[in-house]
């Protein structure tokens, strides 16, 4: 399977999928090959192992030819790029990225910012904590449109892999 996901700057970045077992794939970015396990852990939300290192995302249909993956707070949008491809993305389901969005922690870190205050609207994108990990700080943007429901970190918490950092309800599901 050949995907391309589209970058902010405009660009593509092009993407080769090729099943190993059962929950084993092997990732040709652009020339470079990642091996990673998945699992799924709902109708449309995987955990993913990469080397180590542990993400989750949430899988859904963008019209025919994609679909979108929420990882980290960011939409990664996949543009099918193979006729055979296409024909399996269409037949899948067409589940979308709507009503709550939660966003965990990938990495231990400390929580630096809060940005948005709980019950504001956040556009998709828009950074709304920062965490300190690995001596850098990190932006948690807004996976998608829409309004904070739910902070559940405060200024100076610390933070393990897979908290919950905030939850958005997405626009089309918040009015």
């Amino acid at each position: 399977m050949n995907y391309a996901v589209s970058q902010k700057n405009g660009e593509s970045v092009r993407i080769g999928v090729r099943e190993i077992s059962e929950s084993e794939y092997e990732l040709n970015i652009d020339g470079q090959i990642v091996r990673v396990d998945t699992a799924r852990l709902g109708s449309s939300v995987y955990s993913i192992i990469e080397d180590g290192r542990h993400f989750e995302g949430a899988v859904g249909a963008r019209g025919e030819s994609g679909f979108e993956v929420l990882v980290g707070g960011r939409i990664h949008r996949f543009d099918v790029v193979d006729e055979r491809t296409q024909q399996l993305a269409a037949a899948a389901t067409t589940t979308t990225l709507s009503g709550p969005q939660t966003v965990h922690a990938e990495m231990p870190g400390k929580v630096v910012k809060l940005y948005v205050p709980v019950g504001n609207p956040v556009s998709e994108g828009e950074g709304v904590v920062i965490i300190e990990a690995m001596k850098m700080e990190n932006e948690i943007a807004a996976p998608v449109d829409g309004v904070l429901t739910s902070m559940n970190i405060s200024e100076g918490d610390v933070v393990e892999p897979g908290s919950v950092l905030f939850v958005i309800e997405a626009k089309d599901s918040a009015g």
